[in-house]
């Protein structure tokens, strides 16, 4: 897949996993690698570059050799925020915008940056969805397109004490990328342990059938 140079990958791994026993999800294995490993595979190819949003020490994540970007603001007030430290690195590094991934998301589409790019509302926002059993839209809003030049009005909305990224979505007419949901939702988390060994099969599935 070909990047777009004008956008940059950020990976959201700045929860705090409590339903997994805390600690770092992206780094636990799944299969032969990590789950970051598996989530940088599929983003890296679509964009320019890609960053990491994590809190604490960033040794850990040294072996990567990606920037590790804290959040700005205090007491981790969820993903938002993660989404405005890479908007900042992005926008210093001269990039129009970022798309975000979960770090616990390891089966995301090959084409999530070019669907979402498509999708953009008038204010260059987008959002990934799949349908549920019933037709209806799910959206998945730690995968997004988000313009740089945004980011002031996101700080100053999680300044006024804004934390659901659809509110503020929303107010800014994001798009949707409508996504198909085929053998699993590609848009499956790691939460717990029992996902974790469903997500082992998932990957037995994907290396078998090339997905």
């Amino acid at each position: 897949m070909t990047e777009l140079p004008h956008i940059a990958g950020v990976i959201l791994a700045g929860g705090r996993a409590t339903r997994m026993g805390g600690g770092d999800k992206g780094l636990r294995a799944l299969g032969d690698r990590r789950l970051i490993d598996h989530v940088i595979d599929r983003l890296a190819p679509q964009v320019a570059r890609v960053a990491l949003n994590a809190n604490g020490d960033p040794v850990r994540f040294a072996d990567l050799g990606l920037p590790v970007l804290a959040d700005s603001l205090p007491d981790h007030p969820g993903p938002l925020a993660g989404v405005l430290a890479g908007l900042d690195w992005a926008a210093a590094a001269g990039y129009a915008a970022i798309v975000t991934a979960a770090a616990d998301t390891p089966f995301f589409p090959r084409d999530l940056v070019a669907r979402l790019t498509a999708a953009a509302g008038p204010s260059g926002l987008a959002l990934a969805a799949t349908p549920d059993e019933t037709g209806r839209l799910r959206r998945h809003p730690t995968f997004g397109l988000w313009p740089t030049a945004l980011r002031d009005d996101l700080r100053a909305a999680l300044a006024d004490g804004l934390r659901k990224i659809v509110l503020w979505t929303d107010r800014h007419g994001a798009g949707t990328a409508c996504f198909p949901v085929g053998p699993h939702d590609p848009f499956f988390n790691v939460n717990t342990p029992e996902d974790m060994a469903l997500a082992e099969q998932i990957l037995r599935k994907t290396l078998r059938d090339g997905i």
